[in-house]
């Protein structure tokens, strides 16, 4: 009787176990390996020899103004970026926004090694046992490109530093830039990566003259470690944009673009067209402007008024990329200026009474529109633009 009572419920258990394991085998789906640069962080790295950490701070240390000019970059606000953090939090936004932004292994929580059928929104992750929280919110800090395979890279390979050390600049130039900045793809039909000013400087007149480092990594004779000696380095504000992330922070820009307003008269006649006119220029940029996000733009505001603030006649452009987002992705227009490419915008007014005019013109470079920025919600710490040209003409039609 106990042999037939351990058969009866032996045998169900028995037929349950391999009932599961061929529905197992039957709903197996096959994991694919992270074969794009993007789907992938740099694998953990190993504190070099001679430091305490990875953290920006502990270079800072020594390399002071360095670390000071890192401080008030868009790098070191990759990970805490506000707009980026709104975004992260959207059920649409995959695993793979982080590895741009906070590009080391050891700064994530995750470590993914695939990605179940190929799907981006699948990720196999696994706890990672060496992840660091406070280098996490350092965004891209000197070790995300200093820091590989347990040395510090430099374009020198000074022997007197108190840290292993390699010498490699081909690792250090414009490569490695590109290697974020130029991220193209469709990962899904509402979600596109556009990023494409490596591909951009490609084509445009600097190509083979000038690289990424010439212009956003300013070269200048100084002491890397002070009572060490002047050589040569490099300004480490990563200047773009000069669009602060938060209000009232210092950050360093560049402006590619040059202005050329034509100029009015002191009075005109009745009857007679008042014509003003703003040229602007994409003079110095390796790439067209705006260029990286596909959100930014540059926005070009004539207005005309008269005594009492009323506006008599206004003209509004802008320059850059609109896009539609839903139901599919799909770039709608792109009017962004070239390299060496300029354009005229043009405001006139024929006055049919005697009267005293303003005329205020105004270029604004601006990160996103108030529209995405309210649907982000993103308050007023939150900078969307800044002013590249600003002036005021004061005359009178007699």
């Amino acid at each position: 009787m106990p042999k037939k009572r351990f058969l009866y419920i032996a045998l169900p258990v028995f037929v349950g176990i391999i009932t599961w394991q061929v529905w197992q085998i039957a709903t197996e789906k096959e994991v694919k390996p992270l074969t794009k640069t993007w789907e992938k962080a740099v694998p953990h790295q190993q504190i070099p020899k001679g430091l305490a950490s990875l953290s920006a701070a502990q270079c800072g240390a020594c390399h002071q103004q360095h670390y000071k000019e890192w401080q008030h970059s868009t790098h070191a606000h990759a990970w805490t970026d506000l707009q980026f953090q709104a975004e992260l939090k959207k059920e649409s936004s995959p695993y793979l926004c982080i590895n741009c932004h906070i590009p080391l292994q050891n700064q994530q929580e995750f470590i993914v090694t695939g990605l179940v059928e190929g799907d981006i929104y699948q990720p196999i992750k696994t706890k990672n046992p060496h992840f660091d929280r406070d280098l996490q919110q350092e965004g891209i800090n000197c070790a995300s490109c200093h820091v590989r395979d347990n040395v510090v890279i430099g374009t020198i390979g000074s022997t007197k530093a108190p840290h292993a050390t390699k010498k490699d600049p081909v690792f250090l130039s414009e490569k490695l830039c590109i290697s974020c900045h130029n991220a193209n793809a469709v990962v899904t039909p509402t979600l596109v990566c556009t990023f494409e000013t490596g591909d951009e400087w490609k084509a445009g007149p600097y190509y083979g003259q000038k690289t990424c480092v010439s212009c956003h990594l300013e070269p200048i004779e100084r002491e890397i470690v002070k009572g060490f000696g002047k050589r040569l380095s490099h300004l480490h504000y990563f200047a773009g944009s000069g669009i602060p992330k938060r209000k009232g922070a210092k950050t360093k820009g560049l402006n590619g673009m040059t202005f050329a307003p034509s100029k009015l008269q002191k009075t005109y006649k009745t009857g007679q067209e008042i014509a003003y006119q703003i040229t602007l220029k994409n003079e110095y940029a390796g790439h067209r402007l705006p260029s990286g996000d596909p959100e930014r733009f540059y926005g070009i505001s004539l207005v005309l008024m008269d005594e009492q603030g009323k506006i008599v006649a206004q003209k509004n452009d802008r320059i850059g990329e609109k896009w539609e987002w839903w139901p599919t992705a799909k770039k709608l227009s792109d009017n962004n200026l070239n390299p060496k490419e300029a354009r005229t915008f043009e405001l006139k007014y024929t006055p049919t009474q005697k009267q005293k005019l303003t005329l205020h013109a105004q270029v604004t470079k601006n990160r996103l529109d108030k529209k995405s920025a309210d649907y982000n919600k993103l308050g007023d710490e939150y900078p969307l633009f800044i002013t590249v040209f600003d002036e005021k003409h004061n005359f009178e039609v007699k």
